[in-house]
């Protein structure tokens, strides 16, 4: 039986496997902390805790990946078996199984059909949302005093915009919120523009949109950070992407779509228009009306001067009759006025004569009980001490009884 002798060698650089991934771990995450890849998904799965776990693939080769419910909550679609998308994050690798992964920060359809099913699974939650419903839609104000305008400030949608309101109704205030309309991040700049011209409540509507462009160039406008800002608005809002044929998803969700910019302008001051032109015209019916009603009021006027001027000479006749009756009237009246007074000074005189005044003239008085009034005719009743009143022609006088003279043929007790 033979023996084998193993050569002995060193074992300074052993590692432990812990100690490998560790080191693996540190070069992988320090070098490649943002890639973008592009691949088809497969292996795709989205279990309850709402991590979205796939693989990213090519021809030659499958990359594993997972994207944490944190950054897929904010996807506008739900990926599917063999999409293919564009991937951006950074590389990992999982400890626990040593494999290497790429931890997705965002994900977007890459090819039209993608975008496209991505735009439909979209649109129809959205739709069960009930964020296209027309019956949430409000009406425009009638007569709005400032207007809001989320687009590019250098494109030509504002200037068509700002040329047609001040073509329509002049005096109008606009507020510009300049935002891109199209690249990364504009459609989070478009949703944030909105939320602020609500923050400060200056608007009365606003417009939303931009000038025509392919369907890459509008895509700023499908996305639900852009539709959920209009959904929210307290103030009416009007969508205004420039393309006739294609409906964005901000056109469904805006209180109004108009198929340019320079339409949602026309749109926003029609009730202005309409009640200018309702004002003109009655202003016409007014100055016809009036014209004529003066017309038929001169003549009504001519024609009392007629017939005035006719009954002129009747009216000074009597008018002179009138002077003759007042003056006959008057006589009589004097005469009936002499007559009467000369009755009156009669019937006073005949009246002081009998007035008791006229006797007190005389030197008479009259004299009653103080105590209750009763005249005294004779001495009889008093007693010495009574108090007596004494009326004269001209003021009273009051007595007291201090001696009783009785008539010669009766004595007092």
């Amino acid at each position: 039986m033979s023996t084998k002798v193993l050569s002995t060698m060193p074992f300074d650089d052993v590692l432990t496997v812990t100690r490998l991934i560790r080191l693996l771990k540190d070069l992988v995450e320090d070098n490649f902390i943002s890639v973008t890849v592009t691949g088809e998904i497969g292996q795709f799965s989205a279990p309850a805790s709402g991590h979205y776990y796939f693989s990213l693939k090519d021809d030659n080769h499958q990359l594993r990946a997972v994207m944490f419910r944190m950054h897929n909550r904010a996807l506008n679609f739900t990926p599917q078996q063999g999409m293919e998308v564009l991937a951006r994050g950074h590389m990992s690798l999982y400890a626990q199984r040593g494999e290497l992964q790429l931890v997705v920060d965002s994900l977007m359809p890459c090819g039209l059909g993608s975008q496209q099913l991505a735009l439909e699974q979209l649109h129809e939650r959205l739709q069960q949302e009930g964020l296209f419903d027309a019956n949430r839609k409000r009406p425009l104000p009638a007569f709005p005093a400032t207007i809001g305008v989320v687009t590019s400030a250098t494109g030509a949608a504002v200037q068509d915009i700002l040329n047609v309101l001040k073509r329509r109704a002049s005096g109008l205030r606009v507020v510009l919120r300049a935002v891109p309309v199209q690249g990364e991040g504009a459609a989070s700049r478009i949703a944030e523009a909105v939320a602020d011209l609500n923050r400060h409540g200056q608007a009365d509507v606003l417009i939303v949109g931009r000038g025509g462009g392919s369907q890459e160039d509008l895509q700023a406008f499908n996305e639900e950070s852009v539709a959920r800002a209009i959904f929210a608005s307290a103030i009416p809002v009007i969508s205004a992407v420039g393309h006739e044929t294609d409906v964005t998803i901000a056109d469904q969700v805006a209180d109004l779509r108009a198929p340019t910019p320079s339409a949602a302008a026309e749109l926003v001051v029609k009730e202005r228009r309409e009640l200018e032109a309702h004002l003109d015209h009655l202003l016409q019916r007014l100055n016809r009306q009036m014209v004529g009603r003066l017309a038929l009021l001169k003549e009504r006027v001519l024609g009392l001067n007629r017939r005035l001027l006719g009954v002129f000479p009747s009216i000074r006749t009597q008018q002179k009759q009138v002077r003759e009756l007042l003056a006959r009237a008057r006589r009589a009246l004097l005469a009936r006025l002499r007559e009467a007074s000369a009755r009156l000074k009669a019937a006073s005189g005949r009246l002081n004569s009998l007035s008791p005044l006229a006797t007190l003239s005389r030197g008479y008085s009259i004299v009653t009980e103080a105590d209750n009034g009763q005249t005294v005719r004779a001495v009889e009743g008093l007693r010495l001490g009574s108090a007596l009143r004494l009326q004269f022609y001209r003021g009273t006088a009051r007595a007291v009884i201090t001696q009783l003279e009785p008539p010669p043929d009766k004595e007092v007790s």
